[in-house]
């Protein structure tokens, strides 16, 4: 049975939703009111509390600004029937502690990081937006926070989950340039990390794509560059010759758990799953052949991007219009998707978890103590 912990909570005064429109929620840029934060002394994990969303004071000599050590984590919470639900949140502590131990970082206990989670969204609740591909996203951060510029791993840490609405991020198709110049990680990296270095590198290549006219770019290894890794943001499949590919998780790709979740129901509904290298010569000539039929991307932001096009050097691939009868497999999974959180079809796997019951409102009667208000 998990440890129950006491995590006092702390009311803001000044609730900020009435000035949100939420029918025009730009990506990233809206953030609800509390977050969830713990401490880490050298020891063990300290003081865990939820406060009201607020700026922080950091010293210029943080180790987290010089060497990297920073860590994060995406999520997603909806409303199933009108109660705040997660999806896999268990898996998403789980891999934050993966990138801990890579990043040499102490690893969070899950039952905390689960439990501060949920009091965290039930809380905020009325943060989560109501339409169709909308939902608040969670933000869990990892950070070191030693104040000394020697190279060294950090002693102490700080672990925070905060959260925003959000819309689509990817409301359109995405056009993509397949990068042979730079590379996102190479074997005995930080690949299957999800830290704050692997985002940094990628934004120069992304820039001068978009530049270019495309939306992401399509990485490729970072030895031989022919096969595929993934996007900036996504994992990617491929629907080609009558199959389902998606490039192997070997060291170098995130061990993305939407990808994982879709894996898993293509299997159950019968589709050929190849789980695999796959080069873009291989792509290309499915292409030429008339064969490749999808490609979409898969993450928990997007949950899924339909691809229009894929450009190689001087290849432009287009595929076809992105509807149910061109694209079934990217709509079938997509539809899954929305009616799972909704609601509409039943949770057979237990990839759901409630945030009733919480328990963070008897935290709210033990500790508020004023007449602050949600």
């Amino acid at each position: 049975m998990a440890h129950k912990y006491s995590i006092p909570v702390t009311l803001t005064e000044h609730s900020r939703i009435d000035t949100v429109d939420f029918g025009n929620i730009p990506f990233g840029k809206v953030i609800s009111d509390h977050m969830f934060i713990v401490d880490y002394n050298g020891k063990q994990w300290v003081n865990p509390r939820i406060e009201p969303f607020r700026r922080m004071d950091m010293s210029p000599a943080n180790v987290a600004l010089h060497y990297g050590q920073s860590i994060f984590e995406g999520l997603k919470a909806s409303k199933r029937k009108g109660e705040p639900v997660l999806f896999r949140a268990d898996l998403h502590a789980r891999r934050m502690n993966v990138s801990a131990e890579r990043m040499c970082m102490p690893l969070l206990p899950e039952d905390l990081f689960l439990q501060g989670l949920r009091m965290l969204v039930d809380l905020d609740r009325k943060w989560i937006p109501g339409q169709e591909g909308h939902s608040l996203y969670v933000r869990p951060i990892m950070f070191a926070t030693d104040e000394y510029f020697g190279v060294h791993a950090s002693e102490t840490y700080q672990f925070i989950i905060f959260t925003g609405p959000v819309g689509p991020y990817y409301p359109k198709p995405v056009k993509l340039w397949v990068e042979e110049v730079f590379t996102r990680a190479s074997l005995g990296g930080v690949g299957e990390a999800k830290c704050a270095g692997n985002y940094g590198p990628s934004l120069l290549p992304a820039q001068r794509a978009k530049k270019a006219g495309y939306d992401q770019v399509m990485w490729m290894d970072a030895v031989e560059k022919k096969y595929v890794q993934e996007v900036g943001t996504m994992n990617l499949f491929f629907v080609m010759d009558d199959k389902v590919i998606t490039p192997a998780t070997t060291g170098t790709i995130l061990r993305g758990i939407t990808r994982d979740s879709f894996m898993t129901l293509l299997k159950d509904w019968g589709y050929t799953m190849e789980d695999r290298q796959l080069s873009i010569a291989e792509i290309a000539d499915a292409y030429w052949r008339g064969t490749l039929q999808e490609c979409f991307g898969a993450g928990t932001a997007a949950v899924v991007s339909h691809v229009s096009d894929i450009t190689w050097r001087d290849r432009k691939m287009e595929l076809p219009p992105v509807d149910e009868r061109h694209r079934p497999v990217g709509t079938r999974l997509k539809n899954y998707m929305d009616q799972l959180r909704s609601g509409q079809v039943a949770d057979e796997y237990d990839w759901l978890q409630s945030c009733e019951g919480s328990g963070v409102w008897d935290m709210v009667e033990e500790t508020a103590g004023s007449a602050a208000t949600v």
